[in-house]
């Protein structure tokens, strides 16, 4: 069991966020995390379902993370919130919440493929924040895995700045210890245990004292004490270059390498090797929050640095909702500053609704630790809170603190929703209420010209996920289909005609007569109504329905179906009855006026523009560029983007762009990202239009 933060004190707080390429054994290395400290007594397997940090059913089935989670371990004294993110791409804002919380990232390198687009895109993401991170090499005992390979991919991929601080001793299937470049001593595992020797196994000391060498030079260069001393030829102590990394990992000016393997098989037996190194590097070596500036929060519109002091005002940051089947809603907080104690009642800014927070807890996968305290840099959890959100902050007594929040991933992939049955129907929207306050990338929208509601998101498994959820939690159901393309509707010609309504059956009839001339507008005008009637032939009180039953006409669609825009109706004669004109009799006049007018008004069809942003490494760009030019694009420039990166900029027709979020994943690997928004729209070609 972890023990509270606050009974060992804010210092010997560690938050780590475990990040890197799906596959890469993130979760394998949380759940080797929890073996040597003694928490469980067996190690869990993605595969099977049976780790600590994959909970979700959904996960399960998909046999890899798709929410961040957060594990307590102790260790040495210390507390540590191990965050474990997804790496899959649609998950991304998983992962950049992980980045949010943590005060330091841990990259986990597969040895056997080294560096991916994943990795590449989050160290940029922490490297843009400042965020201190370290690399750990896994899976060293697995065929073809290579340290030397997994390091030069590192630093050709991710840039300067990192240091050994571990080699390898064997490697793949010899693979059974590592040699600590700090102390110069190795640390064998073959008895399943860290057997600690002062003196090198040979195979390896020659590497090691190079390798040892290169550490000290570069190390005793961050510090002028440490340099002088060392050019009058004093070596610097374990302590020391200790001392020296853990300011350059706070500045995020120095990032550690170390090695080792989450499930290594020593003899049959799965044996974690140099997990618990790791765990000892962290603690000694790692940020505690309080080393750290603070975090950013909003003070009468003001941003102001709030450090993490538990003696000062209790400010919390609900970082993540989630559902739980067993306990409802919980509610993953970090406390920002001040100390949070069990039934405090805090203020959600948002609402201004006072709140108790009950029970609090940490989650250990399914496993409740109830906990009574939480200072300032811990994590924890609650239960059953009221309207508090993915993203809200809790203050104590009237402060009105906004912790803040960065924009949200954007969603770039959707699918229309249809409900299955009507019991579906009639909870589908409380149900995706709930989805949405959960997972801020999610975006609903309601179409009301394709009539669709559609759910956007990350990607496709994105929103499997999250509809595989709905259905689970809450019992509704939903099929899914591609969203319609709204198109419209125009005219390119001024014509004038008649429109005529005449009906007798007995009694009192209807009659109403317009003449109205047709214009088209620019893009984007919409429509427009004006008179030029004189002489009474319309009464004044009756011309304002002609332009009421054009607009219903223009809504109901066109030639093709589709709504018209950018028109302006100037009714400039007509006739009227004594007794039988109204306002209907009008209103059917100016539809049918427009009916007349369409064969003759040069009808085009416009299809919707979106203005999209591809941020692609130099050598794809060629390959984005050819295929926006196959998806009709128009690319409007190219610029530089962060080091090797291009940005193009493109305009698309919104149907070709329905897959681009699978299709770019696909054939750049994972390596481009984009963004879209839409800008206008434009006259489909001739040819195109059924």
């Amino acid at each position: 069991m972890g023990v509270a933060a606050g009974d060992r004190g804010a210092d010997r707080i560690r938050n780590v966020v475990l990040l890197g390429q799906t596959g890469g054994g993130k979760t394998s290395l949380v759940e080797a995390m929890l073996y040597r400290t003694g928490v469980v007594s067996r190690l869990g397997r993605v595969e099977d379902g049976t780790t600590a940090s994959d909970v979700d059913p959904e996960e399960h089935s998909r046999t890899q993370s798709v929410r961040l989670s957060a594990v307590p371990i102790a260790f040495e004294d210390h507390h540590l919130n191990v965050l474990d993110a997804p790496g899959y791409a649609d998950f991304a804002e998983e992962a950049l919440t992980g980045l949010d919380v943590a005060d330091l990232a841990v990259f986990v390198i597969d040895a056997t493929t080294g560096v991916g687009p994943a990795d590449v895109r989050l160290w940029r993401e922490a490297a843009l924040r400042g965020t201190p991170r370290m690399v750990f090499v896994n899976k060293m005992d697995r065929t073809n895995a290579s340290y030397q390979r997994a390091v030069t991919h590192v630093r050709e991929r991710l840039g300067e700045g990192f240091e050994l601080v571990e080699i390898p001793i064997g490697e793949e299937a010899a693979f059974h210890g590592v040699a600590d470049l700090i102390t110069e001593h190795a640390f064998l595992y073959d008895s399943g245990r860290a057997e600690e020797l002062d003196e090198l196994p040979a195979e390896v000391a020659d590497a090691e004292h190079d390798a040892h060498e290169l550490l000290v030079e570069d190390v005793v260069e961050t510090s002028d004490d440490l340099l002088e001393r060392y050019l009058e030829g004093h070596e610097p102590t374990a302590a020391e270059l200790e001392a020296a990394l853990h300011d350059g990992v706070d500045a995020a000016t120095v990032f550690p390498v170390m090695c080792g393997s989450a499930l290594a098989d020593l003899d049959g037996t799965p044996t974690p090797i140099g997990v618990d190194r790791l765990l000892h590097f962290i603690t000694h070596v790692g940020p505690a929050p309080a080393d750290l500036p603070g975090t950013e929060v909003l003070i009468a519109g003001e941003v102001h640095t709030v450090p993490a002091d538990p003696s000062g005002p209790t400010v919390v940051h609900a970082y993540a909702t989630r559902s739980d089947d067993f306990v409802g809603q919980v509610t993953w907080l970090k406390v920002v500053s001040g100390t949070l104690r069990a039934d405090d009642v805090l203020v959600c800014t948002r609402t201004g609704a006072k709140e108790r927070l009950h029970g609090l807890m940490r989650l250990r996968g399914a496993e409740q630790v109830p906990v009574d305290v939480l200072v300032a840099g811990d994590i924890g959890a609650v239960a059953k809170l009221g309207d508090v959100r993915t993203g809200d902050t809790l203050c104590e007594g009237d402060r009105a603190w906004e912790v803040a929040v960065r924009e949200p991933v954007p969603a770039t992939f959707g699918l229309a929703l249809v409900a299955r049955s009507l019991a579906d129907e009639d909870k589908l929207g409380v149900a995706l209420g709930k989805v949405l306050a959960e997972d801020r990338s999610l975006r609903l929208e309601r179409n009301d010209e394709t009539h669709q509601m559609v759910l956007w998101g990350g990607g496709d498994a994105h929103l499997q996920v999250a509809l595989a959820r709905m259905a689970r939690r809450w019992g509704v159901h939903v099929d899914t289909e591609p969203p319609r393309v709204a198109y419209r509707e125009t005219i390119t010609r001024t014509v004038t005609v008649e429109g005529k309504h005449k009906k007798q059956s007995g009694g009192r009839g209807q009659f109403g007569i317009a003449v109205v001339r047709f214009e088209p507008l620019p893009p984007g005008e919409g429509y427009a109504f004006d008179s030029e009637v004189v002489g009474g032939a319309i009464p004044k009180g009756l011309i304002p329905a002609v332009g009421a039953g054009i607009e219903e006409a223009m809504a109901r669609g066109g030639l093709h179906g589709h709504p018209l825009v950018d028109l302006r109706a100037v009714v400039v004669d007509g006739k009227a009855h004594s007794v039988d004109s109204d306002e209907m009799s009008f209103k059917v006049a100016g539809s049918t006026a427009l009916r007349e007018a369409l064969p003759q008004a040069g009808v085009v069809v416009l299809e919707p523009i979106s203005h999209v942003e591809v941020t692609v490494p130099a050598e794809l760009q060629g390959e984005v560029l050819g295929d926006l030019q196959q998806r009709r694009g128009r690319v409007e420039g190219t610029a530089q983007g962060r080091g090797t990166e291009v940005v193009v900029t493109a305009s698309v027709p919104t149907a070709e762009l329905s897959r681009y979020a699978i299709d770019l994943r696909s054939f750049t690997h994972g390596r481009a990202r984009f963004t879209m928004r839409h800008d206008r729209y434009e006259q489909v070609p001739a040819h195109l239009v059924g």
